[in-house]
């Protein structure tokens, strides 16, 4: 019978925080951007959760909520060591782990004879001991399901649902529980005089292919509890990618080009701290109401400063928005993953002048992985108010 697990670190980045200063346990706090620059909130924690902080929300806007709050910068570099910890963890369980982001990752245990419970309760004890961080773990028949389970159970939870129960485990819950259930189909839904995942369950699947097409299929399989997807381990990172959907659409290209700079910033932390070099660039941008496209370019030769692989997406990104047209998300991201050795070519700065850019980069990852993702800014980063200008040529220049 299959069986797979559903791990979810909660609040993680607060959680990492707060095991770096136990002060901060049950105070209001958020990791974020900061308000004066137009920040969103990363995630907060379960006390300013009461206040109607969430992820995603503008900082300024949490403020309001909560005027107590305390916001801290991001230190990506220190979350993606606890995060690599608890999938070495992970990884003892079972050789098909299926990592889906930072704080989040599928293991297949079908074929352990111990009980899936047992299982669970042991790597839950195992990530509190090592590593010192909460999680949610859900434990079912398929992926979808063991998902579900885990955020019924948030925060610290574990929830097992039994091989056939499935259906009658999501029936009572809300329809946007459900993967695929967005605020428009919510909406949709709720017209036909659905609430439930059960009442979706209920309705012909043939009226609701015939109204929502193969989406509409594949919500009523869902809604039953039915998910064919297998848990797929990748031994090795094929991509790195950074994105962040604004709070209100933006069509200002200084705001754009900032916010690529931010989020290529974090792409090429993670790709030196890996030891990684890439050698394809790609974006990806969502147009409202829900357009989304990517466009990528491969290189010559391997990239692996900010200012590389930030020349190459920004490119790609005035290919496809024109002045004035409003975007939803805007990300970039990096494949084509090898060694960092470096080729250069006749048009290529001296191998002295590289040199001192990645040692420059390697102290300024430092400080951000020590002090938060604020220590070191770009002038052109500092305030909303910069205009920007275009970077002058400079072959040295870092």
């Amino acid at each position: 019978m299959p069986l797979v697990l559903h791990l979810d670190l909660d609040a993680f980045f607060c959680s990492v925080e707060e095991i770096l200063d136990p002060t901060l346990k049950g105070t209001a706090f958020a990791v974020g951007g900061r308000a004066d620059s137009r920040g969103v909130i990363s995630t907060c924690s379960y006390e300013a959760r009461k206040y109607g902080v969430r992820s995603a929300l503008p900082t300024a806007q949490a403020l309001r909520l909560c005027p107590q709050l305390k916001l801290l910068p991001g230190r990506h570099g220190v979350y993606g060591d606890y995060s690599r910890r608890v999938m070495t963890i992970l990884a003892d369980y079972s050789p098909i782990m299926q990592q889906m982001s930072v704080d989040e990752a599928y293991l297949d245990l079908t074929g352990d004879p111990r009980p899936g419970r047992t299982i669970a309760e042991t790597l839950k004890a195992r990530i509190r001991s090592e590593v010192g961080l909460p999680c949610s773990l859900g434990l079912a028949a398929n992926k979808l399901v063991a998902k579900i389970a885990t955020n019924s159970g948030k925060p610290n939870g574990l929830v097992v649902v039994p091989p056939g129960q499935e259906a009658a485990f999501l029936r009572p819950m809300p329809l946007e529980m459900l993967w695929g259930v967005g605020p428009k189909t919510r909406a949709q839904l709720t017209a036909l005089g659905m609430k439930t995942i059960g009442d979706l369950a209920d309705w012909p699947a043939g009226d609701l292919t015939r109204r929502f097409g193969e989406h509409g299929r594949q919500m009523s399989a869902a809604a039953h509890g039915q998910d064919d997807r297998p848990v797929e381990s990748e031994h090795e990172a094929k991509s790195i990618s950074a994105e962040t959907t604004f709070a209100r659409d933006v069509s200002d290209e200084a705001t754009l080009h900032r916010t690529l700079l931010e989020l290529t910033e974090q792409v090429g932390q993670s790709l030196r701290r890996d030891g990684l070099a890439a050698r394809t660039v790609k974006i990806k941008v969502r147009w409202p109401p829900f357009e989304t496209l990517t466009r990528q370019s491969t290189l010559p030769g391997t990239v692996e400063l900010d200012n590389e692989i930030f020349a190459a997406g920004w490119g790609l990104f005035l290919q496809v928005w024109k002045p004035g047209k409003r975007v939803r998300l805007i990300g970039i991201g990096v494949s084509g993953l090898t060694d960092p050795a470096r080729q250069l070519n006749l048009f290529d700065a001296p191998q002295a002048g590289f040199e001192r850019k990645r040692r420059a980069a390697a102290v300024i990852d430092h400080l951000r992985d020590k002090f938060g993702d604020d220590a070191i800014q770009r002038a052109s980063l500092a305030g909303k108010r910069r205009r920007w200008v275009p970077p002058a040529k400079d072959p040295d220049g870092a």
